[in-house]
């Protein structure tokens, strides 16, 4: 008994929901959640509000995992998609979007660490300023951490949007944006690295790739995907390729 593989475009369908998750996923627990909770350079009021919520703090932390586990669903499946393009391509889309999610899988860590601190009986001999100022120090790890995994991240949507504007049918303004993206994370990184009094002044660039990755995953699941292959820097079309 032989069982049916998904063809391309329910592939390309699954692919956007599951970017649609992530989307989702990631905008709830970091924006809706503890952008409202965490106050940087107050460690008191911080503590105090995620104290006082902590079970939407929980719940954040699970919204990162899943959306840590969507990525990690996503490069698997843009890889089976591009590879037929360019293996190249495909691969480092794929190794660097693994990279990212390994990092930020690691990353939570430091949410959980900091959520400890403040709830955890096994350090109430601390001070309450201690316990606070420790808390406040994982919770801004985590935000860098962050910034570290977009780095690859960039990498690899840059890669994805190389292949998509050479071979794809997803309108180009929409590949365009993606690849700008790209840039947006690169040196959002960079900032936050070399001069982070700046990172508040560059927040609203993010805008650009929230827009960018929501539309091609609306795109993937209303559409799908449409591939040609790419070859000696030469695009083919699959029909061509019964005449090579």
């Amino acid at each position: 008994m032989t069982v049916s593989q998904p063809s391309s475009q329910a592939l390309a369908r699954i692919t956007g929901v599951i970017y649609l998750i992530l989307i989702v996923a990631g905008i709830y627990g970091s924006v809706v959640v503890r952008a409202n909770l965490i106050f940087p350079g107050d460690a008191t009021t911080t503590a105090q509000q995620i104290m006082s919520a902590e079970g939407s703090f929980r719940i954040s932390i699970v919204s990162d995992l899943t959306m840590i586990v969507a990525d990690v669903a996503l490069a698997v499946l843009f890889f089976v998609l591009l590879k037929q393009v360019s293996y190249v391509l495909a691969l480092v889309t794929t190794l660097f979007r693994l990279t990212q999610a390994s990092i930020l899988g690691l990353n939570l860590l430091n949410l959980t660490l900091a959520l400890n601190l403040l709830t955890s009986s096994d350090v109430a001999e601390l001070a309450d300023s201690q316990r606070h100022s420790l808390a406040m120090l994982f919770l801004t790890a985590q935000g860098i951490g962050y910034d570290l995994g977009l780095v690859f991240f960039a990498v690899s949507l840059m890669a994805l949007g190389y292949v998509l504007l050479r071979s794809s049918r997803i309108p180009k303004l929409i590949i365009a944006a993606l690849i700008l993206s790209a840039g947006v994370y690169l040196v959002g990184s960079l900032i936050t690295i070399l001069v982070p009094n700046l990172r508040s002044m560059f927040e609203v660039a993010y805008l650009l790739p929230f827009v960018a990755e929501l539309a091609l995953a609306g795109w993937l699941t209303v559409r799908g995907l449409r591939l040609s292959e790419v070859s000696d820097g030469n695009v083919i079309n699959p029909q061509q390729k019964r005449y090579a």
